[in-house]
């Protein structure tokens, strides 16, 4: 590790540290610790979010994914891009209108059901540490990289995982909601300008994405493979059209049609479905500036999308000529292919930056692990702090009490995601998709997408949605879905192991159906006219509804106060 990574790797520390310590909140409550006083505005909402979805699997795993495979890679940037559509148009202002703590919260007052909330719960945390288990892989893989040794006896993947979580943990239970969204904020724009920088350099060298695309498709696409002790380039077949080689600019590298439908499926239903995203909305002050956040996330992320794309074929198109003038890339290849895709992006950052350029393109990466991982935890927080110790262990709780459990579950959560990761080492996986850690996260997505997305919907678009109703979607689709995925790792290549493996596509529309079928047979709550108010009235509506409620919180004080004379 040179001296020049280790100054950009401290200040970006420094940049996230400081930024924590200034916005930390003065105040223990828990509206403070959770939603920073629900008032954080558009702009800054819009890049914390940004800075919350734009995980490693964003900044490693698409370009990797587009590094590996070609246009099957690149669905994944669209399936990460358009899942804010649904969220647009169906979730993001009612949400906010609802006003709770977290998803679960919502659910459990708008059914009127612990059951509900306590089995939110149990599906939340078992998204949540989905999605953290790749973040600390991603945080290893660029450690390994960038430092490439390890502290205290640890291996360097091991000492990447223990240290970027374990900042994060402590930084996130001092800071709240308000530090996080600040550091969020500023994390995603230092991610985002590390991509803009790249794709500067990488254009001005003479890049053109469309030439480089024609050119690579004009050879079979070939990727090493650890075989018998030594890797080896092998020839990718193409799924679409069985028998003929694969390419990189045509469909069919590595998935089939119904693959490729159902990656791209569950990666758009799960965003709805994701609590540290979903979560963020809650902090907005009004359900219009919920939905004009949302608006900005669209066109932030479909840019950082888009050049992620361009970037994964940059690495294909430039990484085989300049390994014969950079002896470094001898180790980190195999005839001018990189046998970790996640190195993509970093290796470039080296080519065009030496070794300040590396350092730059790493620390965004533990960047974009550390801000997904903030906001992860600050969502178990939430679930077990609130949904769990305020609701039902302890209802009598303090405000400072329920803060201590919360900043407490998020090291818990931190301490478990790490120990996974370091025991699912990223060598002990042969992927069903192209990313290791994009792979890992679609899971998540999965869980996401087949449990919480159907029940979120139905209970904010139909009236009729019960209790019974929630829970049979919330239980069948997270069964169904991690059967799917579990069993995808038993089939041989095929297009029920790429529909396995994406299963949202089943195991959604099964969740629909079943929270459908038992709200039918069942009885909604008797308070739904007064909860579609405030989730979908008009502004006169829901301040008449308000003045309704005064007025009757009003006589009943009235009554009491004769009663008691």
């Amino acid at each position: 590790m040179t001296t020049t990574a280790i100054i950009t790797l401290i200040a970006v520390l420094v940049i996230v540290l400081g930024v924590s310590v200034i916005t930390r909140p003065r105040h223990s409550s828990t509206v403070d610790f959770y939603l920073a006083g629900q008032r954080v505005g558009v702009a800054t909402n819009s890049w914390a979010i940004c800075g919350d979805y734009l995980s490693a699997a964003s900044f490693l795993g698409v370009a990797a994914a587009v590094y590996v495979s070609g246009l099957d890679g690149a669905w994944y940037a669209v399936g990460f891009a358009a899942g804010f559509v649904p969220v647009l148009l169906l979730v993001a202002a009612p949400l906010r209108r609802y006003g709770e703590f977290s998803l679960a919260d919502f659910l459990g007052r708008r059914l009127r059901s612990d059951a509900v909330r306590l089995h939110s719960v149990g599906v939340i945390q078992l998204v949540i540490l989905c999605y953290l288990i790749p973040q600390s892989v991603g945080g290893g893989i660029t450690w390994e990289l960038l430092v490439g040794h390890g502290l205290f006896g640890l291996s360097p993947y091991s000492t990447g995982v223990l240290l970027s979580t374990a900042v994060i943990a402590v930084l996130v239970a001092a800071g709240g909601m308000r530090g996080t969204t600040w550091n969020q904020a500023v994390q995603f724009l230092l991610l985002f300008a590390a991509l803009l920088w790249l794709a500067a350099m990488v254009s001005a060298d003479g890049f053109r994405y469309g030439e480089a695309v024609e050119s690579l498709s004009n050879q079979p696409l070939m990727n090493p493979e650890f075989l018998d002790g030594s890797w080896e380039l092998t020839q990718e077949q193409n799924a679409v059209d069985p028998g003929q080689a694969a390419v990189f600019g045509e469909p069919g590298a590595r998935y089939g049609q119904l693959g490729q439908v159902a990656l791209v499926v569950t990666l758009g239903l799960g965003t709805a479905g994701l609590p540290h995203v979903m979560n963020r909305y809650f902090t907005a002050p009004t359900g219009k500036a919920a939905r004009t956040t949302t608006v900005w996330v669209l066109v932030l992320i479909g840019i950082f999308y888009a050049l992620a794309v361009m970037m994964g074929t940059a690495a294909r198109d430039i990484i085989p000529g300049a390994a014969r003038e950079h002896p470094w890339l001898e180790e980190l290849t195999e005839d001018g292919v990189l046998r970790v895709p996640e190195h993509a992006l970093p290796v470039l950052g080296r080519i065009y930056g030496e070794e300040a350029g590396l350092g730059l393109i790493a620390a965004a990466a533990l960047i974009a692990a550390m801000s997904t991982v903030a906001g992860l935890l600050l969502a178990s927080a939430a679930t077990w702090g609130h949904d769990v110790y305020e609701r039902h262990i302890n209802p009598r709780a303090t405000q400072r009490q329920a803060v201590w459990v919360g900043r407490a579950s998020t090291l818990i959560a931190a301490g478990a995601a790490a120990g996974l990761a370091i025991a699912l080492r990223p060598e002990a996986f042969t992927p069903a998709m192209p990313s290791l850690v994009a792979t890992m996260v679609t899971w998540a997505f999965a869980i996401a997408g087949s449990a919480l997305t159907p029940v979120v919907v139905l209970t904010i678009w139909w009236r009729r949605t019960t209790a019974a109703g929630a829970l049979a979607g919330l239980i069948s689709g997270a069964t169904v879905s991690i059967i799917m995925f579990l069993s995808a790792s038993f089939l041989e290549a095929s297009p029920l192991r790429e529909l396995m493996a994406a299963p949202t596509l089943i195991a959604a529309p099964l969740a629909f159906l079943l929270t459908i079928l038992v709200s039918l047979r069942t009885r909604p709550p008797s308070e739904v006219e007064a909860d579609w108010v405030i989730m979908h009235g008009t502004a006169a509506d829901r301040h008449a509804e308000r003045l309704a409620q005064l007025t009757l919180r009003e006589r009943r004080r009235r009554k009491e106060d004769r009663r008691a004379r």
